[in-house]
């Protein structure tokens, strides 16, 4: 008696933009706790967050190519954005007694790219390149 073998399942279509959505959330709330371990704006994160969905596309079964790629460097650019923005939120509405999410809502564009440019210099803009280069090359 031969064993039966049944077809393997195919993931959902949609399983990638879950995993993607889960892993960005987490990464961007790792990256504010980094920063404010380490009291810098911890730009090497930004590696860790192309890393990462790179990885939650691949593990969602996204068909490699030019589309896993523009998906992964484009995840990357909004992770960063917004975990520097929950970086600036938290440290403006902390003193103030408002928690991040709170200071985060409340806390128009203007503001948020005049603390970002102040706050974030050369080294960072170098990490977000070496980001984008490492998620082009992971998500291949």
């Amino acid at each position: 008696m031969s064993p039966v073998s049944s077809p393997a399942k195919r993931p959902a279509p949609w399983l990638w933009l879950v995993l993607l959505l889960l892993g960005s959330i987490t990464i961007t709330v790792a990256w504010l706790l980094a920063a404010l371990a380490t009291g810098t704006q911890a730009g090497w994160m930004a590696v860790v967050a192309a890393l990462e969905a790179a990885w939650m596309l691949r593990l969602g079964a996204f068909r490699a190519g030019s589309g896993r790629v523009i998906l992964t460097l484009l995840a990357t650019l909004i992770i960063a954005v917004a975990a520097n923005w929950a970086i600036a939120a938290t440290y403006i509405g902390g003193p103030m007694g408002l928690a991040p999410w709170e200071s985060a809502l409340r806390m128009g564009p203007h503001l948020a790219w005049t603390l970002l440019s102040l706050a974030n210099g050369v080294a960072e803009a170098v990490w977000l390149g070496i980001a984008l280069v490492v998620g082009w090359y992971a998500a291949r």
